[in-house]
């Protein structure tokens, strides 16, 4: 009965390797180690099928009669291509040929005989070319890569593929196209990884987003390496400090990172039961901020979706094409008695600023424009008693409420109103289909069926001789041979960025938890310097009883958000019972600190900063993050303030995360602090965002009264929330702002501004609405104080 069944085994041994024999023998080949050439008649045949078979390089249909030698997902819908030889030299599509020569070239010829690309390499004539199961087409020679296309990308990165100095990566020109396009990512002079808008007129750069710093985009140009690396579980990060990380993070996805047609920065997963995309990740959220989709003398609004429109007096060069922008329907005057100015609200030209004047009056700002002749028009703000720019070319125009001025249009006397009227608009929106953000649910498969377990072994046992081949080739690298210090330096720079820290590198950077700085219902915090000088605070955390897998999972979702109202996350510690975060240090300690001290007077334009500040971390939380959190306990002592006042909200992420798709959570016990916990809490009813919001609605009251008015950390010196909120609501509904005057901390002594203040009382009586559904959402209370943001300075007997 033994031998019978192991001679049974053999026989299935033997007939499976004979399918798999007999399949290998149709199979395209992943190598190539002698002289072969393909014509591009036979291009319904790939020239070279990795071993996995994910991707295929050959002859790629472009047009009817044109073809390119590209890189593509085999089973992708309609074959992606991740790089291409001869983006913008395309061959014939009868009589051209790819060929791997005896001297280790690949050469691609057209019809004519001519070369149109090679690898141009000195003679190897023991080659082979190879593509690997990463997408990376190779020439290897002696055991050493002399050609791989991974130095020389097109529109797209993969997995494990560096981006270093000097190595573009350029868009396509239209979608679905395969010719150079006018946006690239690269790494620029500063060592900063940017995105630019290269067209044939003008050149701007616009990520990280034009006109904030460096650092106020949370990146540094400390850093010589500049070297960029999607991972395989999805994290894209950088060596100036940029990092990001698909929706579906996690390894077994196939990605692709890609600069798209129209100047966005995508994180691309394959749905691998139907072949499509689906965005993870993007750099640009409103497509408006891209540079030159609009082109010159155009407007771009998000609303949402991309609309462009050409301003009053203005039709299209070309109505298939907004690119090409917009030309007048009139006669220029350069003659300042024959012109006038038409304003256009909210609206702004990034660049090409003729000159600027600071603390200028809207009168003298048009007169200097039109002095000038070349000036077309100018933008004036009321920030700092009055900003003028005049415009010389109107490039990169956009429409937004939160620009707090307008655009004045030079226009001659004589344009009537039909002129004004000529005004072309196209909505631009990607429908749904075409880009959205995906979940790691749209990758689900039917795990019951017993084909797709065994494929699970299978690929689990590739997967782990990958892991040990990449393992030696990291020890080979960096132990065995004399590795360039800089690439080092790049790689553990990359990795420090958000890192796990040990207990014991902790103890020593904190002096063994010497100094404390703070302490809260969640645990205690102490100062430390790390290694590279920067000043930390290091929280070691009293209440968490999740495992570490569990922890690691939330706190790499907190170390990967970065907004100028948010406290940093450098890392954190797990080890046994310890549980610690490493945040950046804020020097100028909590809001509680200044507002219920009476040796300190809080300025009332540093409490508006604040709390505008405060609404827009919250919102950022609520609405802007790929995984939506609930901070759960809004109080003065979590909102920390700079040297400039400017608030960063921490401790958020320490509750737990709640999904977009949900209609809230449950916890197991109740988080917050008593008096500033939304009525829900009590309730046990599902907790959504909009406890967050009521709590801010007890912090904006406290910082206009300036008392406490939550009952569970009163003072003694506190007001009643009920009562005051009445009382708030009555003088809100009489209508007279002066009366006001009564409810702002007597500690100003008038030196306030009214609107300012009645504007945070209306938010703050809304906020605090016991009927959740009533409450506005983080992003209206942004959009409610932004109208107040800018305002001129208030006389101290504005009374």
């Amino acid at each position: 009965m033994a031998n019978s069944f192991s001679i049974l085994i053999l026989i299935l041994f033997i007939l499976i390797l004979f399918i798999h024999l007999l399949h290998n023998s149709h199979a395209q080949p992943s190598s190539l180690s002698k002289h072969f050439t393909q014509r591009v008649e036979q291009h319904d045949q790939p020239f070279l099928r990795s071993q996995d078979q994910t991707f295929s390089c050959g002859f790629y249909p472009v047009g009817t009669n044109a073809f390119s030698f590209s890189i593509w997902f085999t089973n992708s819908t309609n074959k992606t291509v991740v790089w291409t030889a001869n983006r913008d030299s395309l061959v014939n599509g009868h009589g051209s040929e790819i060929s791997f020569q005896h001297d280790g070239n690949l050469v691609l010829r057209d019809v004519n005989g001519s070369t149109v690309w090679s690898t141009s390499l000195i003679s190897f004539p023991a080659s082979t070319l190879s593509l690997l199961n990463n997408g990376n087409l190779v020439i290897i020679s002696s055991s050493s890569t002399i050609w791989q296309s991974f130095d020389s990308p097109t529109d797209t990165l993969l997995p494990d593929q560096p981006l270093t100095k000097g190595i573009k990566v350029i868009s396509a020109m239209v979608r679905g196209g395969i010719s150079s396009g006018y946006y690239t990512l690269y790494f620029d002079n500063d060592n900063v990884l940017r995105l630019i808008y290269d067209g044939p007129v003008i050149s701007s750069i616009y990520w990280p987003l034009s006109g904030l710093t460096v650092f106020e985009a949370g990146r540094t140009s400390y850093n010589s390496t500049r070297l960029a690396v999607l991972d395989r579980t999805g994290n894209f990060i950088s060596s100036d400090g940029f990092s990001a990380s698909a929706s579906d993070l996690g390894p077994g996805i196939r990605r692709r990172l890609t600069v798209d047609y129209d100047g966005n920065l995508r994180m691309y997963s394959l749905n691998i039961s139907d072949g499509t995309w689906e965005v993870t990740w993007q750099a640009m959220r409103q497509l408006c901020y891209v540079h030159g989709l609009c082109g010159e003398n155009a407007v771009c609004e998000y609303l949402p979706g991309l609309m462009c429109s050409c301003l009053p007096g203005y039709e299209m060069n070309d109505p298939s094409n907004w690119n090409r922008g917009c030309r007048p329907t009139y006669n220029y005057s350069c003659n300042p008695t024959q012109s006038r100015f038409v304003e256009v609200p909210k609206v702004d030209f990034y660049g090409f600023d003729l000159w600027y004047s600071t603390g200028i009056s809207f009168h003298d700002c048009k007169l200097l424009c039109l002095r000038n002749c070349t000036c077309t028009g100018f933008s004036y703000r009321l920030d700092g008693g009055g900003l003028c720019y005049p415009k010389g070319t109107l490039f990169n125009g956009y429409k937004t409420s939160n620009f707090n001025g307008s655009f004045y249009l030079r226009l001659p006397t004589n344009s009537n109103n039909s002129i004004l009227d000529t005004i072309s608009i196209l909505n631009c929106t990607n429908s749904s289909s075409e880009i959205s953000i995906g979940t790691s649910t749209m990758f689900h498969t039917g795990r019951n069926d017993p084909k797709w377990s065994y494929l699970f072994i299978f690929t689990a046992v590739l997967g782990a001789l990958e892991i040990l081949i990449i393992v030696a080739g990291w020890w080979y690298l960096f132990k065995g041979t004399d590795v360039p210090k800089s690439v080092e330096e790049g790689y553990k720079m990359i990795s420090s960025q958000f890192r796990k820290f040990t207990y014991s590198e902790l103890k020593e950077v904190t002096g063994k938890f010497k100094e404390e700085i703070g302490k809260g219902l969640s645990g205690v915090v102490y100062r430390g310097v790390l290694d590279d000088k920067r000043v930390v605070a290091v929280k070691k955390l009293s209440d968490v009883k999740q495992g570490e897998e569990e922890f690691w999972a939330e706190v790499s979702v907190i170390g990967r958000i970065n907004h100028i109202n948010l406290v940093r996350m450098f890392g954190f510690c797990s080890e046994s019972k310890h549980r610690l975060l490493v945040y950046e240090h804020i020097e100028n300690q909590s809001l509680d600190k200044h507002l219920f001290n009476n040796n300190m007077k809080l300025q009332w334009n540093d409490r508006f900063k604040i709390a505008f500040g405060t609404a827009k971390g919250l919102a950022y939380l609520h609405h802007e993050c790929l995984e939506w959190i609930i901070h759960c306990d809004v109080k003065p002592e979590n909102i920390l303030l700079t040297r400039d006042f400017e608030p960063k909200i921490a401790d958020f992420g320490l509750a737990k995360l709640s999904k977009r798709d949900g209609l809230g959570f449950n916890f197991s016990h109740m988080r917050g602090t008593m008096g500033y916990m939304a009525p829900e809490w009590a309730l046990s009813l599902p907790v959504t965002s909009k406890v967050d919001v009521y709590s801010y609605g007890v912090v904006l009251l406290e910082m206009v009264s300036g008392c406490r008015v939550s009952g569970g950390l009163n003072d003694g010196n506190g007001r009643d929330l009920r009562s005051l909120r009445k009382e708030v609501k009555q003088v809100l509904a009489s209508g007279d702002i002066s009366s006001i005057m009564g409810l702002v901390d007597m500690r100003l002594q008038g030196q306030f501004d009214p609107e300012q203040a009645a504007a945070m009382l209306r938010v703050a009586v809304t906020c605090l609405e016991e009927d959740r559904n009533q409450r506005p959402t983080m992003d209206e209370v942004v959009k409610v104080l932004m109208a107040f943001e800018e305002r001129k300075e208030y006389s101290s007997n504005s009374w």
